[in-house]
C-alpha cells in the first residue's frame, strides 16, 4: 500500500480532476457540497473527487472555508515506468500544455529517459521509464 494525493484545488478541482481522468484514462468521481450537504463554499463545487480504475490514484477536492490550495514545493508526483514509452511521452506532453516544462524528457547518460513538468494546475511531475 502506498500513500495517496489528496489535493485540494483552488477552485478548480472539477477542471483539473477531469483533465486527469482524461489524459490517464481512469475513471473520474465527482461529488459536490450540496451532495455532501455542505454550505462552506459553493453548492456545485467539489466537495469529494476521486480518479480511480487507470494507471494512477488521486483524490480531489475545491479548498474550502479557510484551506489552502495546493502548492507544490520540493516534491513532484512520480511516474516512472509506469507505461510504455509511448505512452510515457503523452503523458509528459498532455501535462506540459498550458504548464511549464522543468526539465524536458529526455535520454540520460545511463540509458533510461525521464522529465519533468509543473502541469498547468501546478502540480510538478517527474514521468520518465526505460527504454
Amino acid at each position: 500500500m502506498s500513500p495517496t494525493p489528496y489535493i485540494h484545488f483552488p477552485g478548480t478541482a472539477r477542471e483539473a480532476l477531469t483533465f486527469y481522468g482524461d489524459l490517464f484514462s481512469c475513471t473520474v468521481q465527482l461529488h459536490t457540497f450540496a451532495e455532501f450537504s455542505r454550505n462552506d463554499g459553493p453548492a456545485d463545487a467539489v466537495a469529494h473527487g476521486l480518479l480511480a480504475d487507470g494507471p494512477i490514484t488521486l483524490y480531489g477536492a475545491d479548498a474550502a472555508g479557510n484551506q489552502a490550495p495546493v502548492r507544490f514545493e520540493g516534491m513532484m508526483l512520480a511516474l516512472l515506468g509506469t507505461a510504455s514509452p509511448e505512452t510515457m511521452r503523452a503523458w509528459f506532453a498532455g501535462l506540459s500544455e498550458g504548464g511549464r516544462v522543468v526539465d524536458p524528457l529526455q535520454t540520460r547518460p545511463w540509458g533510461a529517459s525521464d522529465g519533468q513538468v509543473v502541469d498547468r494546475f501546478g502540480l510538478h511531475w517527474l514521468i520518465g521509464f526505460e527504454a
